[in-house]
């Protein structure tokens, strides 16, 4: 796991072609906006999250966000326990984002 500032996220994620974008908030959080491309997998709902996690491609580079930067840490270290190598923290979370947000 390796945490990025915003502005390291958005430039690495950008020119990664193998990038995958997780939210690991919940349905409420998620509903008042998120970054485009991104897959939710709640991480309180332990055995959801663990379940759709396992059926992830471990190939792909993942970049993780919650609220703050805190699930996300979280996240980032079941996953890396999984065999996922390459994973992405944003500190600071979607509260610090300057980036484009959409609403489902």
């Amino acid at each position: 796991m390796q945490d990025l500032t915003q502005s390291q996220w958005t430039e690495q994620l950008a020119q990664d072609d193998n990038a995958m974008i997780l939210d690991v908030r919940t349905d409420l959080e998620v509903a008042e906006g998120m970054i485009p491309n991104a897959k939710q997998i709640d991480i309180q709902n332990a055995g959801g999250f663990m379940q759709e996690a396992q059926e992830l491609d471990k190939s792909k580079n993942y970049y993780v966000y919650c609220r703050s930067g805190g699930r996300s840490a979280q996240a980032c270290m079941i996953l890396n326990s999984l065999g996922f190598s390459n994973t992405y923290n944003l500190m600071g979370g979607i509260t610090e984002w300057e980036g484009e947000v959409i609403t489902l």
